[in-house]
Parts: C-alpha cells; sequence; structure tokens
C-alpha cells in the first residue's frame, strides 16, 4: 500500500506537512493549523512542490539559507488506501498512528500561484476496507 507522512516543520512559519505517495512522489501540500483529528474540521491545506519518496523518512534540521529552513520531525506516518481520486477531490483512508479514518483534499481555489484544498476528517472507520 503507498504510505503517507505529515511532517511538523518550525520553519519561517511553523506548519505541518502532509504528504500522499502518488504517481512515484510525495504530493505535498503545506497545512498551517495541522491535519484535523476529528470529523468535520476543515483545515487549508496549501499545494507545494512534490518530494522524493525517501523524504518521507527524514527529520533534522534544514539549514539556513535554504529553502525551509528549519526544524522537521515526523508528526504521523503509516500507509493509506485511496478511494477516489480526481482533479478536484482526493478521498483516501489513512492508517496511522495519530491519523486514522476517512479524509478528504477538496480543491476550492487557485491563490498567489498555489492551488488551495481543504483537508478534513470525513469519518473515524470506514466499511469500505473492512473485511
Amino acid at each position: 500500500m503507498p504510505s503517507f507522512v505529515v511532517h511538523e516543520h518550525w520553519a519561517t512559519v511553523h506548519h505541518f506537512d502532509f504528504r500522499l505517495e502518488m504517481d512515484g512522489v510525495l504530493k505535498s501540500w503545506a497545512v498551517p493549523k495541522g491535519p484535523p483529528l476529528e470529523p468535520g474540521i476543515k483545515r487549508l491545506a496549501v499545494a507545494v512542490e512534490d518530494h522524493p519518496i525517501d523524504y518521507g523518512s527524514f527529520e533534522g534540521t534544514i539549514p539556513e539559507g535554504e529553502y525551509g529552513a528549519g526544524k522537521v520531525v515526523i508528526w504521523d506516518k503509516g500507509e493509506y488506501i485511496l478511494i477516489e481520486r480526481g482533479p478536484s477531490k482526493i478521498h483516501f483512508e489513512l492508517q496511522g498512528s495519530k491519523l486514522k479514518g476517512e479524509y478528504e483534499l477538496i480543491y476550492f481555489k487557485q491563490e498567489r500561484g498555489r492551488a488551495q484544498w481543504l483537508l478534513f476528517k470525513k469519518s473515524k472507520v470506514t466499511s469500505k476496507t473492512r473485511n
């Protein structure tokens, strides 16, 4: 199954980087307030550049003067099941230690050259993947 990782990142602005393994890379979104843990909470998720798959295990400090300078730690990681993927919606089930259940990313606008999405939790448990 494909992986996901959430990096907590103390850069110029503290935020979380939400990453899904897709198309041979980690598709990435900056989530200023962090991924929601409960259903019904919507969080801004700003699309950022894709990262290599092996970046999913990175923890450390990006040196001053480099893009994204600051401390980076893994906040959560695991596998996920892709339920639906379209140009303006990605529906998936996360199986991490903190993030569990169905989530969606919904595209809603373009601002300053970056795609703005909403990340929200749909449910705690899904019947789609139960045996």
